[in-house]
């Protein structure tokens, strides 16, 4: 079994230390040198891994208490009690003494804020120092708007899956087998890192190794999710904001927002309407196709995850194009209208809100 230190035999062990180049890169090294008594040391079960240890692992180590921490992979009770932190073993969750364990008969924690799933030991984690590594790719201080916003979305959009994988809760409230595998996801790919039965070498070196990788590649998505929120999400979801707020400049029923500028809209939206209370609801929503340089008018979902409409665009122009389409909406420069009636189009800003407008009393 591997052993980084025991109280009697500090310096006869292999440790696994992570020398981190950048936030995102590990570097491993396999040595039976002493550790300095300052390093911070963060434990992890060894044997078999999985997609939330080899995350929290990651994550934890990106914080300023943790930084420069070593990685000590065991389930030695005795050198566990040691630890600086450990992370999916040792049965306790104490936040206060950095245990961060979730197997333990009556753990029911979850990350909150309307959010249901129990959580493994990389959102117990991202719980607690979430907002701390948000600010810190922001480089704002932790109270801004913007960490808690983040610290939402990436918690649904990416760790939340992570949560219910390794916790065994189904996506789906049916007893139903499913249709298909899919063996793609980031847990299954971290699983797929460890050691082959028939692989020779099984020794506690070559399982670091696979273990480092497994950081990497958990990291590595941890932190592109993280980033494209910052940098695409969080100024879409502005965009959206600013103009669902100049919703009645357009058209006073308030069920139809013009986007002065293209961005991702749609789940946005969503969660705008509910968070504003926003009464009636949005219809159609007009935006500016960059590369034909006319302009849409899109009826809004009854649901991010549905294709019905709240309310499509006419039955009468359903399939039309062009002077037919004209002719029968009484709306010149119109292009085309989806078979669905999910979707329209006109040359101009004006043609489509009229379209939009015409839609509503039709």
């Amino acid at each position: 079994m591997f052993r980084a230190f025991s109280r009697a035999l500090l310096g006869a062990h292999r440790l696994l230390h992570f020398n981190p180049s950048s936030s995102a890169t590990f570097r491993v090294s396999l040595s039976t040198m002493s550790i300095p008594a300052a390093a911070k040391r963060v434990g992890t079960h060894n044997g078999s891994f999985h997609c939330d240890e080899a995350l929290g692992c990651f994550m934890i180590r990106l914080t300023k208490k943790f930084a420069d921490a070593h990685i000590v992979r065991t389930r030695d009770p005795q050198v566990l009690e040691t630890l600086d932190a450990v992370l999916d073993v040792g049965g306790v969750y104490d936040p206060a003494k950095d245990r961060y364990d979730h197997h333990q008969k009556g753990f029911e924690e979850v990350f909150g804020h309307g959010f249901g799933t129990k959580l493994s030991s990389a959102g117990l984690v991202y719980k607690h120092f979430g907002k701390e590594i948000i600010a810190k790719e922001l480089q704002v201080d932790e109270d801004h708007p913007d960490v808690h916003r983040l610290f939402l979305a990436v918690y649904k959009s990416f760790m939340e899956a992570i949560d219910a994988i390794d916790n065994g809760i189904n996506q789906y409230d049916t007893d139903q087998p499913p249709r298909f595998v899919n063996n793609t996801h980031l847990s299954s790919r971290v699983g797929k890192l460890n050691l082959d039965w028939i692989d020779p070498d099984q020794s506690a070196e070559k399982e670091n190794e696979a273990f480092e990788s497994a950081m990497t590649l958990a990291g590595k998505e941890f932190l592109d999710s993280l980033r494209f929120h910052a940098r695409s999400w969080l100024p879409a979801r502005s965009i959206v904001r600013k103009c669902l707020e100049a919703r009645l400049e357009y058209d006073l029923s308030g069920e139809i927002m013009v986007l002065d500028r293209f961005c991702p809209w749609k789940l946005h939206l969503f969660e705008l309407e509910e968070e504003m209370k926003i009464s009636p609801s949005i219809k159609y929503v007009l935006y500016e196709d960059d590369r034909s340089k006319s302009w849409r008018v899109q009826a809004m979902a009854i649901a991010p995850d549905r294709f019905e409409s709240r309310k499509a665009l006419p039955s009468a122009w359903r399939g039309l194009r062009d002077e037919e389409l004209s002719k029968e909406s009484g709306i010149s420069g119109c292009i085309f209208v989806h078979m669905s009636g999910f979707i329209g189009g006109n040359h101009t800003y004006e043609g489509a809100l009229a379209m939009a407008k015409s839609a509503l009393k039709l």
